[in-house]
């Protein structure tokens, strides 16, 4: 069994290396829809204002996209360096669909993106605007195959465990793709990535208008991104319901956890607004409840019941036991015990072999634990509460918060013809809140999980390679080394197209990188129709 800090440290690296790539993914989701929009308008009206805002807009989507898959590479590998074992045990199953997105982003998704560069004067504008459009579907679909995969970690449905080969091997792999954790993650993920673009948008628009310059397309990218962004924002709202819902019946623990529900309520359980939960006391003090709203949320009825978490660690315990039954025919099958009265006690209890594995933290072989190491391999089961609890609230704050700022966005640009200021200040200060809104979701998905890996199948700790921790310390400064570098290579490439402004942009892309191209003169009247290509 790997060293815990070593455990520890390969997971510091994959979180670092993972939410660092999470911040490209939700800007290309939304900016790629967005474009696809503004170009089926000057497809529609002929208007070169339409045509500019999908230029720019596409630049600044361009620059965001290299470096998302520059980063993404990455995550791919670190399955087999950090994560051998995990490999090793799920990779007939997790393989699949991580292969599947490889080839959408790199060949799909990709070759469309070259097509919508490198095609404006050479292809017609329905078929420039088909490849648009296919290359938003291909980002999106993109997203939908590692959110298949990284569902299955969270419900691990369509697959069983082979005692003849000792992996998880695909068995339904049908029930992989609609796995309801998967899909649920899916739509919520994607809609968050369109209120970042809508959010990006809105806030460079207000920020142009602000300073009273490209007024045109400015007050047209407002509107759009308003419009969108609230369709959006409500959205992950009703969606992020849908995936609080799914987690009554696969991760009911991550659900308590985010709660601060120690101990089970009487249907229809209260939502705690606020508190300060103690894991040390097991206790959440200074709770504020809102009556009901829990059970309604969480089951959808108000005669159904929510297991609180010491009811849940007793179940925990329940499978451990049980897991030990499995565990012990497994050994008897791998000594060369594998006769049919062996292989149905394994069978019968196979479905809790994962848990039997926590013990492995304590013991070399868990069948000789004692009581006191089960039951607090029981407790291993709960996530940090705390964490769960504060990061859980901020991200349905600022969700709500969106909700008001895209509301009024569109209130406003439909009754004013002068947007106020305080309106686009707001626009622009509130640029990085979507960023900081699905970071702390994917720690709340990811966090609240733990201690598994794979959800009741194979515990974090047992994934890990054996490495050295020199390894693993070399590799967390190389990445943050580099990552820091191209983070500020992002930064300085967005604000420099930023300050270039549409009329350069549009008409020389390449000025979007510093030292590249020249300024050009300014764009063509807002009004004035485009003759086809």
């Amino acid at each position: 069994m790997p060293d815990s800090l070593l455990v520890d440290l390969s997971r510091l690296q994959f979180a670092l290396t993972a939410m660092y790539h999470f911040l490209f993914v939700p800007l290309t989701l939304g900016l790629s829809i967005l474009i696809a929009m503004m170009e089926t308008v000057y497809v529609m009206t002929r208007r070169k204002i339409w045509r500019d805002m999908t230029k720019f807009w596409g630049v600044l989507f361009g620059i965001n996209f290299a470096l998302g898959v520059a980063t993404g590479i990455t995550m791919e590998f670190q399955f087999g360096m950090n994560w051998a074992y995990y490999s090793h045990y799920v990779g007939d199953v997790f393989g699949a669909p991580l292969a599947i997105e490889g080839l959408m982003a790199f060949f799909l998704e990709a070759t469309f993106v070259g097509l919508f560069f490198f095609g404006w004067d050479k292809l017609k504008p329905v078929t420039h605007l088909a490849v648009t459009w296919l290359m938003a579907l291909g980002t999106n679909f993109s997203a939908l195959w590692i959110l298949i995969a990284n569902g299955w970690m969270q419900n691990p449905v369509g697959a069983e465990f082979n005692p003849e080969t000792m992996r998880m091997e695909v068995t339904d792999f049908v029930a992989v793709m609609l796995n309801p954790i998967a899909q649920a993650k899916f739509v919520h993920t994607v809609s968050a990535g369109y209120v970042t673009g809508a959010a990006f948008v809105l806030g460079v628009s207000a920020f142009y208008l602000l300073r009273g310059q490209y007024q045109a397309l400015a007050k047209r990218s407002f509107a759009i991104a308003s419009a969108f962004g609230l369709a959006s924002a409500l959205s992950v709202v009703v969606l992020g319901d849908e995936s609080g819902y799914s987690l009554t019946d696969h991760q009911k623990m991550k659900l308590a956890s985010i709660e601060g529900m120690w101990h089970t309520e009487d249907a229809p359980a209260s939502f705690t607004a606020i508190g300060i939960p103690d894991m040390e006391a097991r206790e959440t003090h200074y709770a504020i409840e809102i009556p009901w709203v829990m059970g309604l949320i969480g089951t959808r009825s108000i005669d159904e019941t929510i297991p609180g978490i010491f009811d849940l660690v007793d179940r925990a315990e329940g499978h451990i036991r049980n897991g030990l039954l499995a565990y012990d025919a497994l050994e008897e099958i791998k000594a060369g015990a594998d006769d049919r009265t062996t292989r149905a006690r394994f069978d019968h209890a196979q479905g809790d072999l994962g848990y039997a594995l926590l013990l492995k933290r304590y013991v070399d072989d868990p069948r000789t634990a004692n009581d006191d190491q089960i039951r607090q391999a029981a407790w291993d089961t709960v996530p940090g509460v705390p964490s769960l609890f504060f990061s859980f609230r901020v991200m349905v704050l600022i969700g709500f918060f969106f909700i008001l700022l895209f509301a009024l966005a569109v209130w406003h640009t439909a009754k004013e013809a002068d947007l106020p200021k305080w309106l686009l200040r707001a626009a622009v200060l509130a640029i990085p809140l979507p960023w900081i809104g699905v970071e702390v979701g994917w720690f709340v998905a990811e966090f609240g999980r733990q201690p598994w890996v794979i959800e009741g199948v194979l515990p974090t700790f047992l994934a890990a390679s054996n490495l050295t921790i020199t390894d693993i310390v070399i590799t967390i400064a190389g990445f943050t080394l580099i990552y820091g570098v191209l983070a500020v290579i992002e930064v300085k490439l967005m604000l420099h197209a930023i300050r270039k402004g549409p009329d350069q942009i549009v008409n020389d892309p390449s000025s979007a990188l510093p030292g590249f191209g020249t300024p050009s003169g300014t764009a063509e009247d807002a009004s004035k129709p485009v003759p086809a290509e």
